[in-house]
């Protein structure tokens, strides 16, 4: 039986150290290249941020040529126009994303104050007297039971409602 060529030097290798195929001479990180250096943060001046600032209110998105122009005109790098403009639009989503959820919790404040006062409002003021549960005592005695106010009992007597 004939094997590849690599086969065989790894047949070759294995033959000479059960672990020489595998092992690896030194630290693991000790061949590998050096980690390149990071960036320095760019640091823009008023004036650029400023004339950023105003073109981004304007516009969220710049095409290639307008950004190009723009970069010229704050002598900035075309790449630092759109760096610029990715990093404000995603700080712009956050500000939005929270500003749309105060505004939710606001709404919900109120409309709990609002349902607070309303009922308030139907425990002061009695129902209105239905016509049709006038006749029937029990409908009479369904509206005006009030879960709320203990010291409404309704009673029937004889087929006639009261309240005691």
């Amino acid at each position: 039986m004939k094997h590849s060529p690599r086969f065989e030097l790894f047949l070759g290798l294995a033959a000479l150290s059960p672990f020489a195929a595998t092992r690896r001479i030194g630290h693991p990180y000790q061949n590998r290249t050096p980690p390149k250096r990071k960036k320095p943060r760019t640091s823009f001046s008023r004036v650029q941020i400023c004339e950023l600032e105003k073109r981004f209110h304007r516009q969220k998105y710049l095409a290639s040529a307008e950004r190009a122009t723009l970069a010229k005109a704050l002598k900035m790098t075309d790449a630092q126009v759109k760096t610029w403009f990715q990093n404000r639009r995603t700080k712009w989503r956050r500000q939005t994303a929270e500003e749309r959820e105060a505004e939710r919790q606001q709404a919900n404040r109120l409309m709990l104050h609002l349902q607070q006062e309303a009922f308030q409002k139907s425990l002061s003021q009695p129902l209105p007297q239905d016509p049709l549960c006038m006749h029937n005592s029990s409908l009479y005695a369904l509206q005006n039971l009030q879960p709320w106010a203990e010291d409404n009992k309704v009673t029937s007597v004889s087929g006639v409602a009261s309240v005691v």
